[in-house]
């Protein structure tokens, strides 16, 4: 069976398959409310998941990121991590040390930025395509992981100086970066596989 959206985000093209008459349009608005609401609390689950380090916690949540830019696609991952935001610079606890306006603006606030910024791309990147081998998931999850350590490290720098925002900002978060790319490149196109074999 051919899937329709078979271009879209892996989460698009379920949902387009299971809702396809106009009758299901609210079912699929409502689906992708879920959805986002759902994305933003495992944001904050993951962000409670770490490793304690200075200036900045070793978290799950760059996996998490980079997995709801390359199944949500740019929409609803922008969506996901603006709510997500939202309910830090109110004050809710859905960082890793808190929340509020001033733990948005404070050292580690460019990775939060990165977010914003690199679940969108990968999501453009879904859309041509890209997740449904491992080869284009890790080339993604490179240039997701890399945009959020540049805003991350670059802001940081601004608090502590470049060469330490580097040393404790960059450095001591190589090897599990690399081992949730690993996770992802296996999950990613296990889940296509999954999807596309029962739509």
């Amino acid at each position: 069976m051919q899937i329709s959206g078979a271009s879209s985000p892996l989460i698009q093209t379920v949902i387009s398959n299971r809702f396809v008459g106009d009758s299901d349009s609210k079912k699929s608005l409502l689906a992708y409310i879920f959805l986002i609401v759902i994305g933003s609390l495992l944001l904050t689950i993951s962000a409670k998941v770490q490793v304690p380090f200075y200036p900045v916690p070793m978290t799950m949540q760059t996996l998490v990121v980079l997995l709801i830019g390359m199944s949500y696609g740019v929409s609803l991952a922008s969506a996901t991590i603006i709510l997500y935001i939202i309910q830090g610079a109110l004050g809710l606890p859905v960082f890793a040390n808190g929340g509020g306006i001033g733990y948005i603006i404070g050292p580690t606030g460019g990775y939060i930025i990165g977010f914003l910024i690199s679940a969108p791309l990968l999501g453009f990147l879904a859309n041509k395509g890209w997740g449904k081998t491992w080869q284009t998931t890790a080339v993604a999850m490179i240039i997701g992981v890399s945009v959020i350590f540049l805003t991350g490290v670059s802001w940081l720098s601004i608090y502590i100086g470049f060469e330490a925002a580097i040393l404790k900002g960059l450095l001591p978060f190589i090897y599990a970066d690399c081992l949730k790319i690993v996770v992802a490149c296996l999950a990613m196109p296990m889940a296509w596989s999954f999807v596309e074999k029962t739509l």
